[in-house]
């Protein structure tokens, strides 16, 4: 049998954020986190996570209560430096994938090597799992969030509880 769970997350406050110089540094200090300088990275700090998803480009996750904070904060601390903020709330769910057979399911459409040594834990990319377009992040050894468009999720849910069947009964569980 499989050892792997599928827990739909709560809502989250959701922005990315595209800058450089020093509006990078304007944003992690308004954020709360100094925003990853190395590809595929994350930080984080408390509930805040800043994913590098492009040499100039961030997805920054908070609780949802936190949005219009965070809105505020950001205005203030960019003023007029050249960037770009767009709030992306309800446009994406996520999913967390965990258990000791996380790195099994979702590599059943996952074209990424995702062993530890390969994506290891504060690792994250846009990459695809089967036809949709996802952010994937290794929060730790045997735990991955995955962050999927509203319109995708009801078939990436399905995709994954197949996987999960399908490889469970390969395996004769």
């Amino acid at each position: 049998m499989l050892r792997v769970s599928l827990i739909e997350q709560p809502r989250f406050a959701r922005l990315i954020f595209r800058g450089r110089g020093p509006a990078v540094a304007a944003a992690g200090a308004a954020f709360g986190i100094e925003l990853p300088q190395q590809p595929c990275r994350a930080a984080e700090t408390g509930p805040r996570a800043a994913l590098w998803l492009g040499p100039d480009e961030w997805l920054l996750i908070a609780p949802h209560g936190a949005r219009d904070e965070i809105w505020r904060d950001m205005a203030e601390r960019l003023g007029s430096a050249p960037h770009a903020l767009v709030e992306v709330s309800d446009r994406q769910v996520a999913v967390v994938v965990s258990g000791a057979d996380a790195e099994l399911v979702l590599s059943a459409g996952c074209p990424l090597d995702l062993d530890i040594t390969a994506f290891p834990v504060g690792a994250c990319t846009r990459t695809v799992l089967s036809k949709a377009e996802i952010v994937l992040w290794r929060r730790a050894q045997g735990s991955f969030h995955l962050e999927v468009w509203r319109s995708f999720a009801a078939y990436l849910a399905a995709f994954l509880e197949e996987a999960v069947w399908g490889l469970g009964s390969s395996r004769g569980g």
